[in-house]
């Protein structure tokens, strides 16, 4: 596959939307494949996905990695590659911050984005038939239905844990389905995203600094454990669905995007800004603390803002911001389109 020529200007754009993928996927009830939906390079993002398959493969082995490397789109997915892994030391534990001090104004800000993305998906969509409106109907509810299910209890089962990671992946593939609140609701958001990246994280400066007492740490390598088979199910889980997901887009185009613009509508409901974090507890009504120290979340209780309050005109001028961005990401990020 001949890869498309990119200026110095186009690159850098493209490690920003890897960085904004990153942080958009670790942030519990954002998909970081709006991102990309919206960024202009879905359909791009799931070609080059679909080409890590057997010849990838054997070009691999048999040594030819130019040859590999341009079949895969190589320069494309390290560059968005590049920018994701950013995110997740960087940007991504900005966000953690505010979303701890300021956490209405961060989720009015990503409320605001949703909606954007909602409104420039579906102005260029194509007719809106009754089967379209059915599936958009269909995939709203699910999107709507997933925020509401109760979450499960931690599972350190490696089978689980390789499943998790094929589920997950679905919010880097899938824009409106959020990975992170995924294993929120499989109860493994805190040893995935949180426990494992840190030990991983741990364990990179400790070999800097020449320091491999960490190896004689059951706890610690369990959960270098954990993390390599959840990578390797999302490796799986993200070849496998951008597969199907090539599949339905070149065989029923419409209905895909109806299905995606339901999913990002269900969205809403999980990213709506004024909800209080509920915690999880002991039956005694104990707040349990992972092993961190931190409280583990468990999901979130909604509820309707005061319009006398100041602070809730501050957060609709986030929404209105938010919204806005999204513009700014469709004019300038290579014409955004539906798949």
């Amino acid at each position: 596959m001949r890869q498309p020529t990119r200026s110095f200007t186009d690159k850098l754009f493209l490690v920003l939307k890897g960085v904004a993928m990153g942080t958009a996927n670790k942030v519990p009830g954002i998909s970081g494949g709006v991102v990309a939906y919206v960024g202009g390079f879905y359909e791009e993002f799931i070609n080059s996905l679909q080409k890590l398959n057997l010849k990838a493969v054997k070009l691999f082995f048999s040594g030819r990695f130019g040859s590999f490397f341009n079949y895969i789109n190589g320069r494309f997915l390290s560059l968005l590659i590049l920018g994701e892994a950013l995110s997740y030391f960087t940007v991504s534990k900005g966000f953690d911050l505010l979303i701890q001090y300021y956490p209405i104004l961060v989720w009015a800000i990503f409320f605001g984005m949703i909606l954007g993305s909602i409104y420039y998906i579906s102005r260029s969509f194509g007719e809106w038939t009754r089967n379209n409106m059915f599936i958009l109907v269909i995939g709203t509810l699910i999107g709507i239905g997933t925020s509401l299910l109760d979450p499960a209890t931690e599972n350190t089962n490696l089978f689980f844990v390789f499943f998790c990671g094929m589920i997950s992946i679905t919010g880097m593939t899938i824009p409106g389905l959020s990975g992170s609140f995924i294993l929120i609701l499989l109860g493994n958001y805190v040893l995935l995203l949180v426990d494992s990246i840190n030990a991983f994280f741990d364990t990179m400066v400790a070999v800097i600094q020449g320091d491999f007492s960490w190896w004689q740490d059951p706890v610690h390598m369990e959960l270098l454990q954990i993390l390599s088979v959840f990578t390797l199910g999302s490796i799986i889980g993200l070849v496998s669905l951008s597969h199907l997901l090539g599949w339905t887009i070149k065989h029923y185009r419409n209905e895909t995007n109806a299905m995606i613009i339901g999913f990002i509508t269900g969205s809403l409901g999980v990213v709506w800004p004024w909800k209080r974090e509920i915690f999880k507890t002991t039956e005694e009504g104990f707040l349990i603390l992972d092993k961190n120290g931190d409280y583990i979340l468990e999901n979130y209780s909604r509820y309707w803002p005061e319009f006398t309050d100041s602070y809730t005109w501050i957060a609709i001028l986030m929404i209105i911001i938010g919204f806005l961005s999204v513009y700014i990401l469709d004019h300038y990020g290579n014409k955004a389109n539906p798949i």
